[in-house]
């Protein structure tokens, strides 16, 4: 005949103020013991952050060397990278703090990141659109992509917007050239373009315009001319498409040929792009181009979220050093611990709930009678 044993149907106060003590001491361990985690592609990251600084400190020098001022309020980490709020060739409106959250070598290694995501190998061609805008980011995309040893074809709008690189004589393609020269960059641009309103510099004066000229002669650069911003796509990607496809699309600032017209770029999110969102018809940039070929996209834009997504400071009062930020290193729970948390609380359920030494151990008895083992039941 089987045996049943009778037992109360809830378990003793004391079982279960145990077991809650030990879940609530598993939890705080599991909390405070966390562990400092290597991320993917360390070595690579902190290659191309260092090499970042390095070409960020050879403009600083360049232009304290040439007398070019460097303003304190505007530019705090003393970089040399950021512009006037108004130039000839300032292109168009721009956000400071935005500018300023560049500067910060760790760049680089997001972008290292968002190419390994991408899936890039040695070797592998990719597609480059700069803005003069945003001149420390150009370094930290130049960086990662030497660092991953690829082979980049750039085309760069020449002008600034407010706070840029609007120096008529120290524009992007000057610097990126400084830094070719240099042998910090075995690449520099392919061709270069007005940039600004329809990538003509139309909110340009003439002289501005002219200026701007004068910049892409004296570097040597091919020249994107089109009337309409169809024909300049056009141009853009018959540049990238030459000899073979690039497998990926670097997009950084909110150039109006790459990233298309304001309703729309707007809507970009930074980081990889891999599939076209729902647009208009009628909508065309080099970014959509590229996503109908499917071909990813790693756009650059939105600043102040890309740094947020990759903890890097906003608009840091002084240059961060290269290393820095969980980009590179991160707390994360120590899985064997909340492993063993989590098998001890199982056991302990089982222990007071399943087992009768559990039961006897915990169960409350009075002190005038012993009640003894659970009651057998015929």
């Amino acid at each position: 005949m089987k045996k049943v044993y009778w037992r109360p149907q809830s378990l003793p106060l004391s079982a279960n103020v145990f077991i809650a003590c030990f879940a609530l001491v598993g939890l705080i361990a599991a909390e405070t013991l966390q562990i400092t985690v290597r991320q993917p592609y360390y070595a690579e990251k902190l290659a191309a952050a260092r090499l970042a600084s390095e070409a960020m400190e050879a403009i600083r020098f360049e232009r304290l060397g040439r007398g070019l001022n460097i303003d304190p309020e505007t530019d705090p980490a003393q970089s040399g990278l950021i512009g006037a709020l108004v130039t000839p060739v300032t292109s168009d409106v721009g956000d400071l703090q935005a500018k300023q959250t560049t500067i910060n070598p760790n760049f680089a290694a997001v972008v290292v990141d968002l190419l390994m995501k991408s899936g890039v190998k040695e070797g592998d061609k990719v597609a480059v659109g700069f803005s003069g805008s945003f001149p420390a980011l150009n370094i930290s995309v130049c960086a990662a992509l030497a660092t991953l040893k690829l082979r980049p074809t750039i085309i760069s709008g020449a002008s600034g917007s407010q706070w840029g690189a609007n120096d008529p004589d120290f524009l992007w393609i000057d610097m990126e050239y400084l830094l070719y020269k240099k042998g910090l960059f075995p690449f520099r641009s392919v061709a270069s373009s007005i940039g600004g309103r329809s990538d003509r510099g139309k909110e340009m004066t003439e002289k501005g315009r002219e200026l701007v000229l004068q910049a892409v002669k004296r570097n040597g650069l091919g020249m994107i001319e089109a009337k309409t911003i169809r024909e300049n796509i056009d141009a853009r990607m018959s540049v990238y498409l030459k000899d073979r496809s690039p497998v990926v699309f670097i997009n950084v600032g909110g150039g109006v040929a790459s990233a298309g017209t304001r309703p729309y770029k707007i809507f970009l999110k930074p980081g990889v792009i891999s599939q076209e969102q729902s647009l208009p018809k009628d909508m065309d940039s080099v970014i959509l181009r590229f996503l109908r070929e499917e071909v990813p996209v790693i756009h650059l834009g939105n600043i102040g979220r890309l740094a947020g997504l990759y903890g890097l400071p906003v608009a840091p009062s002084d240059m961060p050093e290269a290393g820095e930020g969980s980009i590179y290193l991160k707390r994360e729970y120590n899985r064997w611990l909340a492993a063993g948390i989590l098998i001890g609380i199982s056991f302990c359920l089982y222990f007071f709930v399943r087992s009768d030494r559990g039961f006897r151990m915990m169960h409350t008895v009075s002190r005038e009678e012993d009640q003894g083992p659970p009651e057998l039941m015929i």
